[in-house]
């Protein structure tokens, strides 16, 4: 009787880590997605800014 209470302890902690690590991976992929979308963002006006001031500073 010890044992299976024991199991199903263990197993009721190892779902719980597995869906919390579940969670953090989802939210750090969440933060990635829109840091990788805010780079793209910052590139792009960055580049058309850049694009100009290099083309005026070589004439």
């Amino acid at each position: 009787m010890a044992d299976n209470y024991l199991e199903k302890k263990m197993e009721a902690l190892q779902e719980r880590k597995a869906k919390e690590a579940r969670k953090r991976q989802a939210a750090w992929k969440k933060r990635m997605d829109a840091y990788r979308k805010r780079l793209e963002a910052e590139k792009a006006a960055s580049g058309v800014d850049a694009g100009a001031a290099s083309s005026a500073g070589e004439h």
